[in-house]
């Protein structure tokens, strides 16, 4: 029946072939000559790609580890579900550390003890310490909160915490219990700054009590479980003095920044994710003058100006009813009516843009932003394209014309493949020429190559083009040396 399908068995030899083996058949072709070893092989191929790093396959931990482990962590869940029941949550706001640090030990040893569970010194105090994050801050992120080694704390999901520590991102061994587990600390951060997250209102922007930035996305739209970003809140600010030492720019380039911003320049931040632009316009803020009134206007506060005269303001969200918005925009307008001698923008994303560039053409010099883009020509554009999206329809050149008389200065941040972050270019605008807007860069960082173990090389250099306001700094008291403006050889 299936004769069509089925393989076909080798044919038996007859007696009369068998035994006519040893000659060969009539009409049989002479088999085909064995082909030499030297021409049987393949030619080789000259390999010039680069040999991609190859992670050897790590072992799996021990079961004896791995049991232990969740064993301690069911152990904890259990522990801090009879904590929740047994501390009155009320009077903790008013309990001390150690009090409430000698409560939960106490709890949690009564609990182990009904339960039969023998934990020896070492884990039974990282099982207390487990407890009071869990009751007091933020569960398994506390740690990495604490570690001043950590910049960045990525969270994909319950069971995969990322962090960056110099510039590189390393997979952390803590986690989550579950995706429950990971929500609830979640609108633990949330509900405290007044903000919320749920299926109708799947991400939220925040910020910890130490200043840091957090933003979430939730399931449905985060598919393997709810996505954390933090950016963590430097508690010492670094400072041009900092940044010089670390390598971002050099001292002649701190030299000319100081006399951009003394001499109310209005300069932008440019440069992409993560690659230093609050940190570059903390430092820049240094630079003001202390008698000066300053208004900053920022999505998540993050800006530490250290000037007696700040007023700062942030934007909110829409409430549950969608009602209550207060944008960015909203507090550039009222910060006009504020007498303000400056005003700092922590990152001008839409249609504020408008009001930041009349604020900077009307009396308001020395003002400060940050935007995204690679370049400062790109961050030209990226102005122009906000100025479309706010609706508003101007001529291209009347567009560009309001950016030269507005933008005097952009300053290049980047974050370099080796994890760095360097001050790549200064960039003037100096007017316009035709429908053009005409750039000059003054400053800029040469890379020359990379090391074997990726690190960039390079040096820093002028461009050997004089600066179009060296007048207005002279004027205003900051007579720079011609020698800065020269090229160096690294």
């Amino acid at each position: 029946m299936f004769s069509r399908y089925k393989k076909n068995e080798p044919a038996k030899p007859a007696l009369a072939d068998t035994q006519r083996a040893g000659r060969p058949a009539k009409n049989a072709k002479p088999a085909p000559a064995p082909i030499p070893e030297a021409e049987a092989a393949p030619v080789e191929k000259r390999i010039l790609r680069k040999p991609m790093p190859t992670t050897a396959a790590q072992a799996n931990a021990a079961d004896k580890e791995r049991k232990r482990k969740e064993r301690l962590s069911e152990i904890k869940l259990e522990l801090h579900r009879e904590l929740l029941d047994n501390l009155n949550l009320s009077a903790l706001e008013h309990a001390s550390e150690s009090e409430l640090r000698a409560e939960i030990s106490a709890i949690a040893g009564e609990v182990l003890q009904e339960k039969a569970i023998v934990l020896n010194r070492e884990e039974r105090t990282a099982l207390n310490q487990d407890l009071y994050d869990e009751v007091t801050g933020l569960g398994p992120l506390e740690a990495l909160l604490k570690d001043e080694t950590v910049s960045d704390i990525l969270v994909n999901g319950p069971q995969q915490i990322f962090v960056e520590r110099n510039g590189k991102l390393q997979l952390s061994d803590i986690t989550f219990k579950d995706e429950k587990h990971l929500l609830r600390i979640i609108d633990k951060i949330v509900s405290a700054v007044g903000r919320r997250v749920d299926e109708s209102n799947p991400y939220v922007d925040a910020r910890l009590q130490d200043g840091s930035r957090f933003n979430a996305m939730v399931p449905p739209i985060a598919v393997d479980g709810s996505l954390v970003s933090i950016r963590k809140f430097k508690k010492d600010k670094l400072g041009i003095d900092d940044l010089v030492q670390f390598g971002a720019f050099t001292e002649e380039m701190a030299a000319y920044l100081q006399a951009a911003v003394a001499t109310r320049l209005n300069v932008i931040v440019s440069g992409g994710t993560g690659s230093g632009k609050t940190t570059t316009l903390n430092a820049l803020s240094s630079f003001i003058d202390n008698a000066e009134r300053i208004l900053t206007i920022e999505d998540t506060a993050e800006l530490q100006l250290q000037q007696t005269h700040v007023g700062r303001m942030e934007s909110r969200p829409p409430n549950v009813e969608g009602k209550g918005e207060v944008s960015p925009r909203d507090c550039l307008k009222n910060a006009l009516r504020m007498r303000p001698d400056r005003i700092i923008v922590g990152e001008t994303r839409g249609e504020e843009v408008i009001d930041m560039l009349q604020a900077m053409n009307t009396g308001h010099d020395g003002s400060m932003t940050t935007i995204h883009a690679n370049s400062a020509r790109d961050g030209v554009s990226r102005l122009e394209n906000m100025i479309a999206m706010a609706g508003i329809e101007m001529p291209i050149k009347a567009v560009r014309s309001q950016i030269a008389s507005a933008v005097n200065l952009i300053v290049q941040a980047s974050r370099l493949q080796d994890g760095s972050r360097r001050m790549t270019s200064i960039t003037e605008i100096t007017g316009m020429e035709g429908d053009v807007i005409s750039m000059q860069e003054v400053f800029r960082f040469q890379r020359t190559g990379i090391t074997p173990d990726n690190k960039i090389v390079g040096h820093f250099t002028a461009t050997g083009v004089r600066s179009h306001y060296s007048e207005r700094f002279r004027m205003w008291g900051y007579d720079l040396p011609p020698s800065i403006y020269e090229p160096t050889v690294g």
